[in-house]
């Protein structure tokens, strides 16, 4: 990818702050990367319902970021993103790394308020659709959210997410939308805005994408993984202090209120 001022090249869809970036990573790149991620200790690998991930960068709360430093091969490819995106007002420093199986996926979700509304999404090992659904608080004003033709300007849509490519998003995309994948070995290009860009322009093997005339699926033959990368601005390395000491004040008030 160019630097930042050649960015519109890879907007996707109508809306002007998604960006799909093909071949981000050639693939010895993406070797290096899964081999990295999978050499980590069992205990970096945290097991949910439907998944599994790790994190790097340190403990996201409320509050802000309790920091760790993230390790060269992980800082090496967020350098990268950073740098040649241009979205980002400093460095990346939070990275979640989940691991999908074929049947696997992640509900409808916005990422949370810690993080600066821009987020990178790096695709390895196979291809799947990521689905965005508008916010159900949008539904409270469809009136302001007609284009000058009455049509509604939030509708549903879906990117296709190829090996080694890079997603971005942000403002509308971010704030506007739900995102996540569904827990289907199948999934549908019916609304996929990024279908020539995806596919015509990657050189990743298409296997488990089919299409015909009446036909368009993702077969999840094999697991994926995705690192997605953000930016936490608060950043406070006496978090843990700071947790302790408001816990502590809040005992001491109600100890008084006893009394």
């Amino acid at each position: 990818m160019e630097r930042k001022e050649n960015l519109n090249n890879f907007i996707v869809g109508n809306l002007p702050t998604l960006f799909y970036i093909p071949n981000f990573v050639n693939d010895s790149e993406q070797a290096q990367l899964l081999n990295n991620i999978y050499q980590a200790p069992v205990s970096k690998w945290k097991s949910l319902k439907n998944r599994r991930l790790q994190n790097w960068g340190g403990v996201v709360h409320e509050k802000g970021l309790l920091p760790q430093d993230l390790p060269p091969w992980l800082s090496k490819i967020t350098e990268r993103i950073c740098e040649e995106s241009g979205l980002f007002p400093s460095a990346i420093n939070h990275v979640l790394i989940n691991e999908y199986l074929p049947n696997q996926g992640i509900m409808p979700h916005q990422d949370g308020p810690a993080y600066y509304p821009v987020v990178a999404i790096l695709s390895l090992g196979s291809p799947a659709v990521m689905d965005f659904t508008p916010h159900s608080r949008l539904d409270s004003c469809k009136s302001t959210s007609t284009d000058n033709n009455g049509a509604e300007k939030h509708q549903p849509f879906s990117a296709l997410l190829m090996p080694r490519s890079l997603l971005i998003f942000k403002d509308d995309a971010y704030s506007d939308y739900l995102h996540g994948n569904e827990d289907n070995k199948v999934h549908r290009l019916d609304k996929v805005v990024n279908e020539n860009e995806a596919l015509t322009r990657s050189t990743s093997s298409d296997a488990g994408v089919i299409r015909s005339e009446d036909t368009k699926i993702v077969n999840r033959n094999e697991g994926r993984i995705s690192l997605t990368c953000r930016l936490v601005l608060k950043v406070h390395k006496n978090l843990f202090r700071v947790m302790y000491l408001a816990t502590d004040m809040s005992v001491e008030t109600d100890k008084r209120s006893s009394i």
